[in-house]
């Protein structure tokens, strides 16, 4: 025995969803995507410029002992005894240079957009027999981006 169905098929008794609900869920990605966005790149941008500090770590080193030793900072990488200036790299950063009480880090390779070919200063400084460290990056990368040593 078969039974057959003898009637038309309603639309309000089909599961689904309406386009209202479908433009409020378009709506409420779009919204959590304008906020995720950005903070995702600042989040980027500020660790490659910490891989940079991070790479720099041995030279800051090297600068130190030196400064100890000698009581003057390093004319350059081979008196801080370090890697040639291109000899020091990471995949977001191109080279790391002493100069004196300087080390510049300067960015490219990989690194984003906003912060490749962008240099950031670490600075020593005597601070009675020891030395400190300073950090700028000459107001070319943004604040937001600086990691903390820096602000």
């Amino acid at each position: 025995m078969s039974v057959r169905f003898q009637g038309r098929i309603s639309r309000q008794g089909l599961p689904g969803f309406t386009l209202i609900e479908l433009m409020i869920v378009v709506a409420i990605v779009g919204i959590l995507s304008a906020i995720a966005i950005p903070a995702y790149r600042d989040y980027t941008i500020r660790s490659q410029i910490a891989e940079g500090i991070n790479i720099a770590a041995g030279a800051k080193t090297a600068v130190a002992e030196y400064y100890q030793q000698f009581g003057a900072f390093p004319a350059d990488n081979t008196t801080a005894a370090v890697a040639p200036a291109l000899g020091i790299r990471g995949t977001y950063v191109t080279s790391v240079t002493v100069n004196g009480a300087d080390i510049s880090v300067l960015y490219g390779n990989e690194a984003h957009g906003w912060i490749s070919g962008q240099t950031i200063v670490l600075t020593a400084a005597d601070q009675t027999g020891s030395v400190t460290w300073t950090c700028a990056s000459g107001g070319v990368i943004q604040d937001k981006h600086l990691p903390t040593a820096c602000e």
